[in-house]
C-alpha cells in the first residue's frame, strides 16, 4: 500500500507547481502607464485587480483616491476580479466649432486616452483634458440585448470637503433645486441628488456629472456618510400611470436599470477640474465629451431673444381688447417682438385643450398668428406636455410644420430613466426632420445632447425665476450659485428680465403680477452671466415699453458667443464674465446678498478706442431696487474701471468699436 502525503506537503507541492504560473500570468500582465492632462496639470493612475480603482490628482495635489467602477450586466460582474488583456494609450487634439455658439465659436478638443481591455469582452477608456477627467465603460458581448443590473461608480475624496448638493426628494424631479453647501460626511444613502454635483476639494472644484447618455437612465448621486459620493440610477420601468394630462408616474420598476446591445459605449462619468472658480464657469468637458451632431443641415437653426407670456400672465395695458390667451393678445406681443428684434414669441400653457395637441382653443388662431408674425419676421414657438407630444408626435409636429411654427417648448419630463432619455432623441430628431427647434422643460438631462441635436437650442432643469410667482427661494444667493453648478451642464433656460425688483421684506411673490428677488441691473447682468441661445424676456411688453433703457440694453444683448473670459468669481458670492460677439463685448457682474466693489480690467480688449454704455446699481438700489444708473464713456485695453454692486445687484456694459 502506498502511503499518502501529508496535507502540508501536499500544499508544497501545489505551490511548487502553481507559483511559477502565477508569475507567468502576473508578469504578462500589461503595465498601466499614468494618464496625465496635456498641459500635465491633472494625473489619473489606475489600478486594476480585484477592483477598478483610479487616483486623481491636481498639480500633485490629490483630490480622488481608490475610486472605483464596475458594470453587473446579466449577472455578471465587469470590474470585479478583472483580468487585463490589453492598455492602448491614444491622444486626439482637435478644433471644435459649435454649430449653436453657446459659450464659444470653437473649442479645442485636446485629449490624452488609455483604453483598458478586459477579459470577458468588456473594455474601460479613461480620458485625461486639460479640463476635467472622464471615464467610459465599453462591451463587445455576444448577445444582441442584455439586462444592466447595476453599475457602480464610487467618487471617493481624500477629505471631508464641501459639496454643493442639489439634493432631491427621489426619481421623479423636475430637477429644479437649490445648490447648498453641505459637508460630504453629513450625506447618507437616503441623501439622493441630480446633477451636477459640485465638491471644493480645498479649492479644486470638481463638478461631477455623466454626458452622452442614450439608451440609459441619467446619473444620479448618494451619499456614503464618508468622504465619498456613489451612483444611483432609476431604474428600468415596466408599468406606468398617467394622472391628468402630464404625470406619467412609473408604478413598477424592474430589478435592473438598462435593456440594451451587448456592443456598445455606454454613457461617460465625468469630473470637471478647476483651479480657479472662474474656470468652472467657462469649462466646456460635457460639450467635448457629447456625441457629434446627428444633422447634416443645420442652416435653419436660429438662436434668438423671447418675448414670453406666462411668466407675465398675459398682462398688457392701454390695449383696446381684454388681454388673456387669445388671438389678439398673441399678436400685440408679436408687435413688441417685431419692434425690438426679437426672434420668437411663445404660446405657452392655454393655446391648446388639454391632452390633444390638434385642437387649438377657440380663442387662438395659430395658423393666422404664425402668419402675421412670419410678416414681421417673428416666428412662434409652442408649449406642450410631453407625454401629449409623445403619442401624437408624428400628426402633432406634422401640424406644427404645416402651420410655419417653428419651435417645440416641451414641459413636465420629471424624469430621466432609459425610457425618458429615448424620448429626448425621438423627441429631437422627429423635430429636425422638419425644421423645429426645441427646447425642454422639466426635467435636467436634456441640457447635455445639445451637441448632438444642435436644434434642442435650451434647457431649464433648474429653480428659475418661475418661482418667484409662489416662493422666496429665488434669491441672489441661490442665482449666483448656478453659474458654477447647473449652467455646467449645458444651456439653462431660467428666464430672466423681470422689470419689477425688490429686495427684503419688500418682495412678495405674486402669481399674475411677479417681481424679482434682486436689483435691477442684476436681472439685466444675466443676460451675459447666463448662457440660453433661446432667451426669454419674462415680464410684460406694457412693462418692457416703460422701461426704454432697459430695452436698449435688451435689445442689442445677443444670445450666442464667439468666446467668454471670466475675470473674477467665487462660487455662489460674485460673478464677473466678459463676453465677445463679433467685434463687440458685453461685460457683465452679480452678487449674492453681500454689496462688493470689483474692479473691471479691460486688458481683453484689442488695440482701439471702444465706446462703454453702462447700466449700474442706482445709489439708493439697496432701498430700492428698481434704482439704476447709466453712463457712457470712452475706453481702451489699458482701462480699468471701478464697480459698486449693492446686495444682489448688479453691473452690465456694452462695450463697441468706435
Amino acid at each position: 500500500m502506498i502511503p499518502l502525503p501529508r496535507p502540508r506537503f501536499l500544499r508544497a507541492l501545489v505551490f511548487a507547481l502553481a507559483a511559477p504560473l502565477l508569475a507567468l500570468a502576473l508578469s504578462a500582465a500589461p503595465a498601466i502607464p499614468r494618464v496625465t492632462s496635456p498641459n500635465g496639470h491633472i494625473t489619473v493612475d489606475i489600478r486594476v485587480g480585484k477592483t477598478i480603482a483610479y487616483d486623481v490628482a491636481v498639480n500633485d495635489r490629490a483630490v480622488l483616491h481608490d475610486a472605483t467602477l464596475s458594470l453587473t450586466i446579466d449577472g455578471r460582474t465587469f470590474g470585479r476580479d478583472a483580468i487585463l488583456t490589453a492598455v492602448t494609450p491614444a491622444a486626439h487634439d482637435a478644433t471644435l466649432e459649435p454649430v449653436v455658439r453657446q459659450k464659444a465659436a470653437r473649442f479645442r478638443d485636446h485629449y490624452n486616452e488609455l483604453r483598458l481591455d478586459l477579459a470577458g469582452n468588456a473594455a474601460v477608456v479613461f480620458r485625461a483634458y486639460d479640463e476635467g477627467v472622464a471615464y467610459r465603460w465599453e462591451t463587445s458581448l455576444p448577445q444582441p440585448e442584455v439586462k444592466v443590473d447595476a453599475e457602480e461608480a464610487a467618487f471617493n475624496f481624500t477629505g471631508d470637503y464641501t459639496v454643493y448638493y442639489p439634493e432631491e426628494d427621489g426619481f421623479y424631479s423636475h430637477n429644479e433645486r437649490l445648490f447648498e453647501p453641505r459637508e460630504l460626511a453629513q450625506l447618507a444613502t437616503k441623501n439622493l441628488a441630480s446633477i451636477p454635483v459640485v465638491v471644493d476639494a480645498d479649492g479644486v472644484k470638481v463638478a461631477i456629472s455623466d454626458a452622452a447618455v442614450e439608451e440609459y437612465p441619467g446619473l444620479w448621486f448618494r451619499g456614503t456618510g464618508g468622504h465619498g459620493l456613489t451612483a444611483a440610477f432609476p431604474p428600468y420601468p415596466l408599468k406606468e400611470e398617467l394622472t391628468g394630462d402630464r404625470d406619467f408616474k412609473v408604478t413598477q420598476a424592474a430589478a435592473y436599470i438598462a435593456v440594451t446591445k451587448g456592443t456598445r459605449v455606454y454613457p461617460w462619468r465625468a469630473l470637471g477640474l478647476a483651479m480657479h472658480d472662474g474656470d468652472l464657469v467657462e469649462n466646456p468637458l460635457l460639450y467635448l465629451l457629447a456625441a457629434p451632431s446627428r444633422l447634416a443641415d443645420t442652416s435653419w437653426i436660429k438662436p434668438g431673444k423671447v418675448a414670453w407670456d406666462w411668466w407675465n400672465a398675459n398682462n398688457l395695458t392701454h390695449v383696446n381688447f381684454k388681454a388673456g390667451i387669445n388671438t389678439a393678445t398673441y399678436q400685440a406681443y408679436i408687435d413688441f417682438a417685431a419692434a425690438n428684434g426679437l426672434s420668437y414669441i411663445i404660446l405657452d400653457e392655454g393655446w391648446y385643450k388639454l391632452g390633444d395637441l390638434l385642437s387649438p382653443v377657440p380663442e387662438v388662431d395659430v395658423p393666422a398668428l404664425v402668419a402675421y408674425g412670419k410678416k414681421k419676421n417673428v416666428g412662434v414657438i409652442l408649449w406642450c406636455v410631453w407625454k401629449t407630444l409623445d403619442d401624437q408626435l408624428e400628426p402633432a409636429l406634422d401640424r406644427f410644420a404645416s402651420w410655419g411654427v417653428r419651435g417645440v417648448k416641451v414641459d413636465f419630463m420629471q424624469r430621466d430613466d432609459q425610457k425618458l432619455m429615448e424620448f429626448y432623441y425621438r423627441t429631437c430628431a422627429a423635430a429636425a426632420q422638419r425644421h423645429l427647434l426645441v427646447d425642454f422643460h422639466g426635467g435636467i438631462r436634456a441640457a447635455m445632447l445639445t451637441r448632438t441635436w444642435p436644434n434642442l437650442i435650451s434647457t431649464e432643469g433648474v429653480r428659475g425665476m418661475e418661482w418667484n410667482k409662489w416662493s422666496t427661494f429665488i434669491t441672489p444667493e441661490h442665482i449666483v450659485s448656478l453659474p458654477f453648478t447647473r449652467q455646467f451642464i449645458g444651456p439653462m433656460d431660467f428666464t430672466p428680465g423681470a422689470m419689477g425688483n425688490a429686495m427684503g421684506k419688500n418682495f412678495t411673490p405674486r402669481f399674475t403680477r411677479p417681481m424679482s428677488q434682486d436689483t435691477r441691473c442684476q436681472q439685466l447682468a444675466l443676460y451675459v452671466v447666463f448662457e440660453s441661445p433661446l432667451q426669454m424676456l419674462c415680464d410684460s411688453p406694457s412693462n418692457y415699453e416703460r422701461e426704454p433703457d432697459a430695452m436698449d440694453f435688451l435689445r442689442s444683448v445677443p444670445t450666442e458667443w464667439d468666446e467668454s473670459h471670466v475675470l473674477d468669481a467665487r462660487i455662489s458670492d460674485y460673478v464677473l464674465i466678459a463676453r465677445r460677439h463679433g467685434s463687440d463685448w458685453f461685460v457683465g457682474a452679480i452678487t449674492d446678498a453681500t454689496p462688493r466693489d470689483l474692479a473691471v480690467n479691460l486688458s481683453f480688449l484689442p488695440a482701439g478706442r471702444f465706446r462703454l454704455d453702462a447700466w449700474r446699481d442706482g445709489l439708493n438700489a439697496d432701498r430700492n431696487a428698481e434704482d439704476y444708473a447709466r453712463s457712457t464713456e470712452h475706453v481702451t485695453r489699458n482701462t480699468k474701471l471701478p464697480v459698486h454692486l449693492a446686495p444682489g445687484g448688479g453691473w452690465v456694459a456694452r462695450i463697441t468699436p468706435e
